[in-house]
């Protein structure tokens, strides 16, 4: 375990901007540091209303509290750990989903590679977060559901981005030595092939999960996903904003986590950018 640590670590300092990198990770580790200690510690329950409105920054309550009384602090602690899982919840279901989809029309290609990228165009020309909003309306306003909603609406682009991608490498020479040594399509496709595809993938989940970060916050904003009383990111900015001037930090709290988020996988992501772009 401490060879792969030391290993892993090594890696990361031979990348071109292995700073940038670890001022990404930086970040990202206090956010998720934040989410861990609210899953065991939280300054008040989250939900909890008292008669403490509109109080500023104290020892009571180091953000201070929202117009019904509730801890500002406790609020971020438990949205941040719903947008961080819608986020990742998100790019597990779009990014698993359109890496299988792509994959396997872009090795197979033909009438079923032709039926399936006319789908995904289709739904490729709505907006992440119209397509989201259509789901949600049928299905009901849910953290769940907006996760689920978000996912299915991610597909299209990494099926698009995969598929393009056999499609190019489908003819090279390792991939017909593997299939005449009599390799089967599955472990062409997943063992053979997919490993050659990491550069251009990881670069588009570093920009999917940024787009989920904020899609979940704007979905959350317009009051859909994680409902009142219990907190959101977003749903915290869209209650905020008639306080804003009497309590700043109701809206800066959540903001801050938003912007780091983003900021920090961005970063993370710039960092090894050069990497990915020449394993491609």
């Amino acid at each position: 375990m401490a060879g792969t640590r030391r290993s892993l670590r090594q890696t990361i300092d031979r990348l071109p901007s292995p700073q940038v990198f670890w001022a990404g990770f930086a970040i990202m580790a206090a956010v998720v540091a934040l989410v861990l200690v609210g899953l065991v510690w939280m300054p008040y329950k989250p939900t909890a209303m008292s008669a403490d409105r509109l109080q500023g920054i104290s020892a009571a309550h180091w953000l201070g509290t929202d117009k019904m009384g509730r801890d500002i602090l406790s609020r971020v602690m438990y949205g941040s750990r719903v947008t961080l899982m819608v986020a990742l919840g998100t790019m597990a279901i779009g990014a698993g989903t359109g890496v299988l989809v792509g994959a396997v029309t872009g090795f197979y290609g033909g009438l079923l590679d032709e039926v399936v990228m006319r789908v995904m165009d289709g739904l490729f020309a709505f907006p992440n977060v119209l397509l989201a909003l259509v789901f949600v309306s049928l299905f009901g306003s849910s953290t769940m559901h907006v996760m689920w909603a978000l996912g299915i609406a991610f597909i299209p682009s990494f099926t698009r981005v995969v598929r393009s991608e056999y499609v190019r490498i489908k003819h090279l020479d390792y991939v017909k030595n593997a299939r005449l040594q009599g390799a089967s399509d599955a472990r062409v496709i997943f063992v053979h092939m997919l490993p050659n595809v990491r550069g251009v993938l990881l670069s588009n989940v570093m920009i999917g999960f940024n787009n989920a970060v904020l899609a979940e916050a704007g979905l959350s904003f317009l009051g859909i996903g994680s409902q009142p009383p219990y907190a959101s990111l977003g749903q915290m900015i869209s209650e905020a904003q008639e306080i804003f001037f009497r309590v700043p930090t109701a809206v800066l709290g959540p903001g801050i986590v938003i912007v780091a988020m983003v900021l920090g996988f961005s970063l993370m992501g710039e960092g090894i950018r050069p990497a990915t772009q020449s394993l491609d």
